[in-house]
């Protein structure tokens, strides 16, 4: 059997676009999601373009936070908790790789 894993993508997207215009329409709320990249990776970077774009074709309010690699870990844990508290906000994804200097389990 194959698959077509984009047909499958399209298809989620579709069906997650029906439930956000429906949160919308009955709840007058949109979910929010942030993500945060710390560094210049490139492929971090390309895969975050990537997100922001499919949250904003399903109809999600979409914000990136990029911080330098030299972020100390404390100003990030600091953002996690300051957007932990926003209600604006759905969900919330660190991108890894983090610097090494960055320890991802408190993350």
């Amino acid at each position: 059997m194959i698959i077509d894993g984009k047909k499958t993508a399209a298809e989620l997207r579709e069906k997650l676009k029906k439930k956000v215009a429906n949160l919308k329409s009955k709840h007058n709320a949109v979910p929010g999601l942030t993500v945060i990249l710390v560094g210049e990776d490139t492929p971090s970077k390309i895969y975050v373009k990537n997100k922001e774009k499919s949250a904003i074709e399903v109809g999600i309010n979409s914000e990136v936070i990029r911080y330098p690699a030299d972020l100390e870990e404390k100003v990030l844990l600091e953002k996690i908790k300051e957007l932990n508290n926003n209600n604006k906000v759905s969900g919330i994804l660190v991108q890894l790789p983090l610097p090494k200097h960055i320890d991802k389990r408190k993350v």
